[in-house]
């Protein structure tokens, strides 16, 4: 299976860290799901971090974060991060009147 490789240059921080660890989908959709919960102010990754339901290694943290602002979800400025992503309305009304088999 080939390893996912990310670039020293698409890291939010590059200071060329090799990336050991890589997060798994439930860790992946625990940051987003508290991020969405807690849009209303930004947060510093030390205080998400602290805040999260389940401890987490700062790296892992950062991968997530880099994916979250890669695919627009996130904002990352220099007062901390915020959830910003709003789903668009088609895509709500086609899963609320979709077709069940």
């Amino acid at each position: 299976m080939q390893k996912l490789q990310l670039k020293r240059d698409e890291l939010i921080e590059k200071k060329g860290h090799e990336i050991i660890r890589f997060p798994n989908l439930n860790t992946v959709l625990m940051v987003e799901d508290f991020l969405k919960e807690h849009r209303a102010i930004p947060i510093t990754i030390a205080e998400l971090r602290n805040k999260l339901p389940k401890q987490i290694m700062h790296q892992t943290l950062k991968v997530i974060l880099e994916y979250l602002w890669k695919s627009g979800k996130i904002i990352y400025g220099p007062r901390g991060i915020q959830w910003i992503y709003v789903a668009p309305e088609h895509l709500k009304k086609m899963i609320e009147n979709g077709l069940e088999l």
